[in-house]
């Protein structure tokens, strides 16, 4: 069983999409979900859905530790014609997952808690973005 989730992007965040996810496999049984970004820009996490601090977080992390081609401190990198923030995200997403493989058992995927699944927009711009879902049933 696949598909894919589309995800609309307004910048750089992340965007939660589990319940898009949980929909798909409400009738399914045990197995194997596999979720892949089908972009070199963004990346994919597994994190905590409960304070948006933690998202917040996460991107001023990731801007300190990736800035823009425009900050002095990047002035080595070349790929620069398509902005000042696509090599960074680049990196970003060389960084940071791009695939998720998360257990199922009777259709619901085996996450904890406060977790939920995100896609990260490394990108300034809107973006739409496609992640394919692979379900594979035990």
């Amino acid at each position: 069983m696949q598909t894919d989730f589309s995800i609309q992007t307004r910048g750089q965040a992340l965007y939660e999409f589990t319940d898009d996810v949980s929909h798909w496999l409400a009738d399914q049984s045990d197995g194997l979900l596999t979720l892949l970004v089908r972009h070199t820009s963004a990346s994919l996490l597994i994190q905590e859905n409960a304070d948006p601090d933690v998202q917040r977080d996460l991107l001023a992390y990731f801007a300190r530790l990736v800035p823009p081609t425009s900050d002095p401190q990047m002035s080595y990198l070349t790929h620069v014609m398509e902005g000042p923030d696509d090599m960074p995200a680049h990196i970003k997403s060389a960084m940071l997952p791009v695939s998720l493989s998360i257990p199922v058992m009777q259709g619901r995927m085996m996450l904890g808690t406060w977790q939920g699944i995100y896609l990260f927009e490394h990108r300034d711009a809107p973006h739409q973005r496609q992640v394919a879902a692979h379900f594979r049933p035990d």
